[in-house]
């Protein structure tokens, strides 16, 4: 097979490597996907395709269905002779993944075998630092090394001070600042692309991810909504793309996501200064709220750490406990919490007591 055209794709020699276990079939990559069909880029072009009878019946969890940025196994290159069938998927290097609030699917894959995540903020009413705190813990954990990209700076009263507070929690990793036209070919972020590499645009609804794609390719090749100074416009993208870029390997533009439930966060990247100052805790184990001698919160009382930062490391760090529990395991854990803490029976009975009367 001539791979050329697919390296550009992000296509490894690992990959390659792996396709070998599978004789007969063909390397192709999930560009889009829509209900039980999907897009995927081979050497001769993109075909529609679905997956196999058998590969339906060996999945066991949503996560194990391909995703948008999936190598995957198919029987043909082009749809000359109708759909494509799927067979397999390759081993992904990267997983951006987030639990789904409110449905029986728990866990959503947002995009996989990623090089380079760009966490989109807009420097008005979207700004959230807990909420970046969250994408940041997110994206370590994925593989993938986030950068951070600030939209619509031309909108922004008090550039300076939110860009420190930014660069502040955002240790190790990149900010780069742009403004809400599209008419700029976005030096500033070609300079994390390349032939063979693969980057994902991450945000809310509405931060400008498309417009930024736009200015990437020099077109408006995706749709974009006049998004006012309140940040209600809404943003057009409906679903996972992959989009090739001419010498810069490929880009991923993804629906606008404002709620973000952790599968698995890196919390030692995230809040490595946290981590750090927890060096010279009293205890190995410090939770960092009620021993003595805990570095963490003298930090806070010095005002060299800001309490959100430490109530924002809290709620995640017990997300992540829970995470691959049930509602029954949960409910023990938290139970379990509260009799260890000081008073922890009474907590006991009014957490009995609250759930007694939600099942009423």
């Amino acid at each position: 097979m001539n791979y050329m055209n697919m390296k550009n794709l992000g296509l490894t020699e690992n990959f390659i490597q792996e396709s070998k276990k599978y004789t007969g079939l063909f390397i192709g990559r999930v560009s889009s996907q829509s209900k039980n069909l999907y897009k995927v880029i081979t050497e001769n072009g993109e075909l529609i395709a679905e997956i196999s009878g058998k590969y339906h019946y060996n999945v066991k969890e949503t996560s194990e269905y391909p995703a948008v940025g999936d190598f995957v196994m198919i029987d043909r290159t082009n749809s000359a002779e109708g759909n494509g069938i799927i067979h397999h998927t390759l081993s992904r290097k990267s997983v951006f993944a987030r639990e789904m609030a409110g449905t029986k699917e728990d866990i959503q894959i947002v995009a996989t075998n990623i090089d380079t995540v760009f966490i989109c903020m807009s420097l008005n009413e979207d700004y959230n630092l807990r909420r970046l705190e969250r994408y940041l813990s997110i994206a370590w954990a994925s593989r993938a090394v986030p950068v951070i990209v600030l939209t619509k700076s031309d909108l922004c009263n008090d550039i300076e001070r939110m860009i420190n507070e930014v660069s502040a929690l955002a240790i190790g990793v990149e900010v780069v600042v742009t403004t809400n036209t599209s008419d700029t070919e976005n030096p500033s972020l070609k300079k994390f692309l390349s032939s063979g590499k693969t980057a994902a645009f991450i945000g809310s609804s509405g931060v400008g991810k498309s417009t930024l794609i736009n200015g990437l390719l020099n077109q408006n090749l995706l749709e974009t909504n006049e998004i006012r100074n309140d940040d209600k416009g809404r943003h057009t993208t409906t679903r996972r793309e992959l989009i090739m870029l001419p010498n810069l390997g490929v880009v991923i533009d993804t629906p606008g996501m404002r709620e973000l439930g952790i599968i698995s966060a890196d919390l030692k990247k995230s809040f490595s200064d946290i981590d750090e100052l927890a060096f010279d805790c009293q205890f190995n184990d410090c939770t960092h709220q009620h021993e003595p001698n805990c570095a963490v919160q003298k930090a806070v009382k010095d005002g060299v750490l800001p309490v959100e930062r430490l109530e924002s490391y809290w709620k995640l760090k017990k997300e992540t406990k829970y995470q691959g529990l049930n509602s029954k395991m949960i409910e023990k854990e938290k139970i379990n919490e509260m009799l260890s803490d000081m008073g922890g029976m009474k907590n006991f009975r009014d957490f009995r007591k609250s759930i007694k009367q939600r099942k009423k």
